[in-house]
């Protein structure tokens, strides 16, 4: 189940499906106890869309826009300390200096 697909969805269907899927898990789980299931993968996969439909639902509910890219913030020159800190930014500076010369 895509996001774009549960976004399109109202809350009522949202927890209508939530509902059928933590039922079919159930049926998986009980069922794995007594016999080897078909498809094993199946109670991960419904545990993935429960918690994307929660989230989606979440969302909804505080309001939350779809989400956005952010440019990440330039980082700032550390200050060097301790002693592999001085040898590296004068192994660096020695670089630098070779290549004018």
């Amino acid at each position: 189940m895509l996001t774009k697909d549960i976004r399109e969805m109202s809350e009522a269907d949202i927890n209508a499906r939530i509902a059928e899927l933590e039922r079919e898990r159930f049926n998986l789980r009980i069922a794995s106890g007594t016999r080897t299931l078909d498809d094993p993968l199946r109670l991960r996969v419904i545990r993935k869309d429960v918690a994307r439909l929660k989230t989606v639902l979440r969302e909804k509910i505080i309001g939350i826009a779809e989400a956005k890219e952010v440019e990440p913030t330039p980082v700032k020159a550390r200050r060097v300390t301790g002693r592999r800190g001085r040898k590296a930014a004068t192994a660096i500076n020695r670089a630098k200096r070779s290549k004018r010369a």
